[in-house]
């Protein structure tokens, strides 16, 4: 015996509450989202064919500008190897930095220096949200005989001790080659070659 076929219907599904969590969801994500801050110091990199992605822990970063200026930063993850680069640098070059000095740098997110020595203590009594609107010379590296940046790099290589410490280079597309020159003098004499 034959069976009856069942009539065939349209099916028919409401989407309304597919769109309702689609635009939850889409909502959630624009909200939610994280974008990246301005950077305190603008540089154009060349143009590279690395794929290579820089590491973002133990980051210690020196960075040139187009007028050849250089400055010096570490990872905001590194907030004990900050603050022992800043002591460092205090005892060695008798700059008498208060806590509360040391302290401006270590909690100043995406800080960097690049100021001489001589002008290192009035730069850091600079109130962080006034920071962005200081205007630093560089960090002397354009000779061997005041090479301030080799003093920095000595202090970050003793402040990493034990750990593996990424040393990242950011140059700008128009910088000059003395004052990338000056870099690679002062990683050399810290025995930084790689």
């Amino acid at each position: 015996m034959g069976r009856a076929k069942i009539p065939r219907k349209s099916t028919n599904i409401d989407m309304t509450a597919m769109c309702d969590v689609a635009f939850l969801l889409l909502s959630f994500f624009i909200l939610a989202t994280k974008f990246k801050p301005a950077e305190a110091l603008s540089v154009v990199t060349p143009s590279s064919v690395s794929s290579k992605i820089a590491p973002e822990k133990n980051v210690v970063m020196i960075t040139m500008d187009k007028d050849g200026k250089v400055y010096f930063s570490v990872s905001d993850a590194n907030t004990s190897e900050k603050k022992d680069i800043m002591d460092a640098i205090s005892t060695s070059k008798n700059l008498g930095l208060t806590d509360a000095e040391k302290r401006a740098f270590v909690n100043n997110p995406s800080s960097y220096v690049g100021v001489p020595f001589a002008q290192l203590k009035s730069y850091l009594d600079v109130p962080a949200d006034q920071i962005k609107n200081v205007k630093q010379p560089g960090i002397p590296a354009q000779d061997s005989t005041n090479n301030e940046l080799r003093d920095w790099i000595a202090a970050a290589v003793a402040a990493f001790q034990g750990e593996h410490m990424n040393i990242l280079v950011k140059g700008d597309d128009a910088a000059k080659y003395p004052s990338f020159e000056g870099v690679i003098w002062a990683l050399k004499k810290n025995d930084q070659l790689k």
